[in-house]
């Protein structure tokens, strides 16, 4: 399994176990992501799952959904925009 499939698949299934709500492809279609915050925040995953851990835990703290674009995940909150990818 390479390091992009191991990511998708460990994030989909931390946010199932923090019960958080995820809106994907399987939800929407063919819907475009705008950041019209003043501040965008990327995160990148390198084989350190406590990265994964602590994104979805913004979710958690600021009581939001976690969005998924094909490989990218993304927590929108007031006029900020965070967003988690693997290289």
């Amino acid at each position: 399994m390479g390091n992009k499939e191991y990511f998708i698949k460990r994030m989909c299934e931390l946010i199932a176990e923090m019960k958080i709500p995820l809106i994907d492809d399987r939800i929407y279609h063919k819907s475009k992501i705008k950041s019209k915050g003043n501040l965008s925040i990327n995160f990148i995953f390198e084989q350190d799952e406590s990265i994964i851990k602590g994104f979805l835990g913004l979710s958690e703290y600021f009581r939001t959904i976690v969005i998924r674009e094909y490989d990218k995940f993304y927590i929108p909150h007031d006029e900020m925009l965070f967003t988690l990818e693997s290289i």
